[in-house]
């Protein structure tokens, strides 16, 4: 797709979702590593695109987001999902005929992290989603071992954390109707892996960085809608978006 192209189809989805792109400071344009493993909070399909619109458009190519093959592996939104957005498509529950071992990715059978790990070595940023499943929106799931093999395999590469607030209303778990909501897609500030720090310590790190901001930024948003910020979801202008 030409890149005019994508980006228009960027501002369309960032329009759609309300998406009000700001840092952990307040700022209103994130200054990005050129690579990074971006890590987020799970609430809805919309997720992923929300995150990749979000991103400006010199990372955005470069960007892949880790999406579950069960969902997005066939038909049209395989088409979307690796033509369009260049997605990593894995396999949660292993093969249809075999299934296979957990892992400790929270996404993807045995093997995946390899392939993730291919994708950063090629140069690309990686978008994943270490709670491995949807949630509530409200709360986070403990973290799955994926990020931190991730992060201590690549050390070079900066870990982004990245909260989404409001997101699983827009389209809530088991609804096939999107409802235009205004969210919220804060950039933390980058982590690495500490020496010697071990992996339970990492990823109670990391997790704890998106639940104190999406408690902070959940309530703005909840504060927003009570005063009628719901109905604004609408009129927020295309170019909110990156």
């Amino acid at each position: 797709m030409a890149g005019l192209s994508r980006r228009s189809l960027a501002k369309l989805i960032s329009a759609f979702a309300g998406a009000r792109v700001i840092t952990a400071q307040g700022e209103s344009e994130p200054q990005l590593p050129e690579q990074a493993i971006y890590y987020a909070n799970h609430s809805s399909h919309l997720d992923f695109l929300t995150i990749w619109a979000a991103l400006p458009a010199d990372i955005q190519k470069r960007a892949r987001p880790v999406a579950a093959k069960d969902y997005w592996g066939s038909g049209l939104r395989k088409a979307f999902a690796e033509q369009i957005f260049n997605a990593y498509l894995v396999d949660r529950h292993g093969s249809s005929h075999t299934r296979q071992r957990a892992s400790h990715s929270g996404v993807s059978p045995k093997g995946q992290i390899a392939g993730m790990a291919e994708v950063l070595s090629a140069g690309d940023s990686l978008i994943i989603f270490p709670e491995g499943t949807r949630g509530d929106g409200e709360s986070i799931a403990q973290f799955h071992g994926g990020l931190y093999k991730l992060a201590q395999q690549n050390p070079e590469v900066p870990v982004v954390p990245v909260t989404l607030a409001n997101l699983g209303r827009i389209l809530p778990k088991g609804e096939v109707v999107p409802v235009p909501h205004l969210s919220t897609v804060v950039f933390c500030d980058p982590l690495h892996v500490a020496p010697d720090e071990d992996q339970q310590a990492f990823l109670t790190r990391a997790r704890q960085v998106l639940v104190d901001c999406l408690a902070q930024h959940q309530a703005t948003v909840d504060t927003a809608d009570d005063e009628g910020g719901a109905s604004a979801a609408g009129s927020q202008p295309g170019g909110d978006g990156p």
